[in-house]
């Protein structure tokens, strides 16, 4: 892995790269998600089965276009039931976290007024889970369990069939043992389009969410609006800050296991330690010999992976804080003590046992987290994500009375002499 000295041109560089990865960069893959989407709109379940067809291999109609009891049945019985317990651990943690996370109404009063706010769970939401290069069921447990905290009446899923027709049996089980009402076999754009336009076999729903390859990302990107969505998420990532008491195996392990993902994954050591540099570096080469997805990581570490030596920390938290990484690995002397120092990372990992993928599956925390720098303006995936606030106002004819010259006079410093008049003839005889 490529040890740099930490240099404003250096980072400058990793920083113009890293955002390369972003799904505004792919405009021949915007062009064909544009037509699938218009194709979809237009042609319902004709347009999604003959998409299924071509891009999946799948022979899918209204007719096994859902999953039934009986598939659901099956791929219990293809799955391990020492992984469906785990599931079901995964679960209960993961629920406990975002039960914490819940929101309530509130109201206030004043002398002839109350105000508040009305919470309110969306009425049907869509949740993505690919099935291409390896099966998430842990993205069906961090999308589905806040929505169904929330309240959310009716949680759906799409995910790509198999030639065979069939979906994942772990993705199944966990859509299963997490609580989904209807699984559609469904994936890429064409998924995305019939949730959020409606077909006749798929009702539209009012968020999507869940991770995808680039014609999913910019297939949510273009139906928002229509409907809302999580983010228009870009390929994983991982920074890890440490000094010189990390362990470097450690270390160099965090870093493959996020560059795992796919070849536009992103792993980046930030370090005071020219020594720990080096280690982590060995034991990164060591470790690829032993490991099944090596091709894949060795491509995402030559384009995205690199290793920054700072001269102080003060220079390495800076440069983590302009990163804003999806994950953040806090591996130093004291680590909550510099956790008050980042502002910007979707979520912080604190200490040598708090490996990333610990959070992955089972900590209890969402995974989905903002990724390309987006950390700075974006929050993990939480329960908010699937309520609506409403504004509540009343007022009492004597309280707006008290109010109303004032009222009148910002409306007019505006121009708005309707909004003015609508106050103003409440108490018109009364001014006369």
């Amino acid at each position: 892995m490529q040890i740099l000295k930490l240099t404003d041109e250096a980072f400058g560089t990793i920083l113009t790269n890293m955002l390369k990865r972003s799904p505004d960069s792919y405009p021949e893959q915007e062009a064909v998600v544009s037509v699938i989407l218009a194709d979809v709109r237009e042609n319902g379940d004709k347009a999604v089965f003959n998409y299924t067809k071509k891009f999946d291999g799948a022979d899918i109609s209204a007719e096994n276009f859902i999953v039934t009891e009986e598939e659901e049945k099956e791929a219990y019985e293809k799955v391990d039931p020492a992984l469906i317990d785990v599931i079901r651990k995964a679960i209960s943690r993961i629920r406990t976290f975002h039960e914490k996370e819940r929101q309530k109404s509130w109201f206030m009063t004043e002398e002839g007024m109350v105000l508040g706010q009305k919470v309110t769970p969306l009425s049907r939401v869509g949740v993505y889970v690919p099935g291409g290069k390896a099966a998430y069921p842990s993205s069906v447990l961090m999308n589905v369990i806040p929505a169904q905290v929330a309240g959310v009446p009716d949680i759906v899923m799409c995910t790509p069939p198999g030639k065979d027709g069939k979906v994942t049996p772990t993705t199944l089980v966990a859509a299963k043992e997490a609580g989904v009402g209807t699984v559609y076999k469904v994936g890429g754009a064409q998924a995305i389009a019939a949730m959020a336009f409606g077909t006749e076999s798929l009702p539209r729903v009012d968020k999507i969410t869940g991770p995808g390859n680039i014609f999913v990302a910019l297939a949510k990107k273009a139906v928002y609006g229509h409907v809302s969505i999580d983010s228009v998420a870009g390929p994983s990532e991982v920074t890890v800050l440490a000094d010189d008491t990390a362990n470097a195996r450690y270390v160099a392990a965090d870093l493959l296991s996020q560059a795992e993902h796919d070849e536009m994954a992103c792993a980046i050591l930030v370090t005071t330690s020219m020594r720990v540099a080096e280690e982590v570096s060995a034991e990164i080469d060591g470790f690829l010999e032993t490991l099944s997805r090596r091709d894949i990581i060795k491509k995402s570490l030559d384009n995205f992976g690199r290793i920054l030596v700072a001269d102080t920390m003060e220079e390495a938290v800076r440069a983590v804080n302009e990163i804003a990484p999806e994950h953040l690995e806090l591996v130093t002397r004291d680590p909550f003590l510099l956790m008050t120092e980042i502002k910007n990372a979707g979520a912080i990992f604190i200490g040598e046992y708090s490996s990333e993928p610990f959070g992955d599956y089972f900590a209890g925390p969402n995974h989905v987290l903002p990724t390309n720098g987006t950390a700075k303006f974006f929050s993990a995936l939480s329960v908010d994500d699937f309520i609506k606030k409403t504004s509540i106002i009343y007022s009492s004819g004597e309280a707006l009375k008290a109010l109303h010259e004032d009222v009148e006079t910002f409306a007019k410093a505006e121009g708005l002499t309707a909004h003015a008049n609508s106050i103003h003839v409440r108490f018109e005889e009364e001014d006369q």
